[in-house]
């Protein structure tokens, strides 16, 4: 199982608003180059949240429907592969409110059930998926500070992940 984290602060900015704006998945392919498409089925007020993802991976897209779990009040975000080309794909977006600005963390677990590959998927999805966290929040929120090993300028404007 693989694990991949990105932290970021958001300045001068309320948690809810950022929570609001993180979650509207359909603006993700404007904003991250990795992002081929999103399909957002149900989101909030629904209880039965989900939606689709296509990330450009290698030669090709890297492809899973999930299931979202929103709790506004608790600015987090939770979701689960229900479909797709992960064995096994989990995560979390959490929030908090720090003075004005806003720590953002996203989380995620996943395994392509492949051992034989994943010395090489896996470093491949860590880095197509931290960009893609990336490009989005600083391009939702400009002035976004990266915490970590993240290198935007890899990323190729065309989408494909140069490897």
């Amino acid at each position: 199982m693989r694990h991949v984290e990105l932290k970021a602060v958001v300045p001068a900015k309320r948690g809810p608003d950022v929570f609001d704006e993180i979650i509207r998945w359909e603006r993700y392919p404007e904003l991250a180059p990795h992002v081929h498409a999103t399909e957002v089925h149900a989101t909030l007020p629904s209880d039965d949240c989900s939606s689709s993802w296509e990330l450009h991976f290698r030669s090709g897209l890297l492809r899973w429907t999930e299931r979202d779990e929103f709790s506004r009040e608790a600015l987090t975000v939770r979701f689960e592969q229900t479909d797709g080309d992960f064995d096994s794909f989990t995560g979390t977006w959490t929030l908090r409110q720090d003075g004005d600005d806003v720590e953002v963390t996203f989380a995620a677990d996943f395994d392509f059930g492949i051992p034989s590959l994943e010395g090489i998927l896996d470093p491949i999805a860590e880095r197509v998926l931290k960009e893609s966290v990336a490009w989005t929040l600083t391009g939702l929120f400009p002035g976004t500070v990266l915490v970590g090993d993240v290198n935007l300028t890899d990323a190729r404007p065309d989408g494909v992940v140069a490897a």
